[in-house]
C-alpha cells in the first residue's frame, strides 16, 4: 500500500502540474479554442464509474472467501478498463476526423496529452488488474494486492472525472 501511495502522489503531481500549465496558458492567450468534446467521452466515463462499481463487489466476495465471484467480477473489471482505453481511441479518431490533431490549438494539445497520460496509467491499472486476477489464491497476500489495486483503479476513475469536468465544464 505504501508503493501505490507514493506512486499515487506522482501522479497527482504530473497531472496537477499539466492542470497548472493549462490554466495559465489558456488565461495568457488569444488562441484558446474551445473543444468540442466527442460524445464517446460520456459513454467512457459511464463505464469507467461502472468499473469502480464492479472492483467494490470482487472485493465483498474475495472477503467473503468467493474466489470464483471475486474473479469474474474483477475480470469484468478488467474488461471495462480495456472498453474504455477503445473508447478514449475513439475519441480520439472523432477529433481527427473532425481536423483536430495534437497541434491545432492549445486546447486539443492538452487535451491529448492529458487524456495520453491518464490512458498510460489506465493501462498500467489494467495490467495490475491481471496480476491480481491471476495471483494464486493465498487469501492474506491476495487480499493485500486487492487493496493496493483497487486503491489505485479508484484513484485513475477519480481522476478521469476529474479531467472530464476540467474539460467539459471549463469551456
Amino acid at each position: 500500500m505504501t508503493g501505490v501511495t507514493v506512486g499515487l502522489a506522482g501522479v497527482v503531481m504530473l497531472f496537477m502540474a499539466l492542470v497548472s500549465a493549462l490554466i495559465v496558458r489558456k488565461g495568457s492567450s488569444n488562441d484558446w479554442a474551445t473543444l468540442i468534446m466527442p460524445r464517446v467521452l460520456w459513454l467512457n466515463t459511464a463505464i469507467l464509474i461502472a468499473s469502480s462499481c464492479t472492483v467494490v463487489r470482487a472485493r465483498r466476495l474475495l472477503a467473503s472467501s468467493d474466489l470464483v465471484g471475486f474473479r469474474r467480477w474483477w475480470l469484468a473489471t478488467t474488461m471495462l478498463g480495456l472498453l474504455f482505453l477503445v473508447g478514449q481511441l475513439i475519441a480520439w479518431h472523432t477529433l481527427v476526423i473532425d481536423g483536430l490533431y495534437i497541434d491545432s490549438n492549445p486546447s486539443s494539445s492538452f487535451f491529448y496529452v492529458l487524456t495520453a497520460f491518464h490512458g498510460l496509467h489506465l493501462l498500467g491499472g489494467v495490467i495490475g488488474l491481471l496480476y491480481v486476477a491471476l495471483w494464486p489464491a493465498k487469501r492474506k497476500r491476495q487480499m493485500a494486492i486487492t487493496e493496493a489495486a483497487a486503491m489505485y483503479w479508484h484513484f485513475m476513475d477519480g481522476l478521469w472525472v476529474f479531467i472530464f469536468l476540467l474539460f467539459y465544464i471549463g469551456k
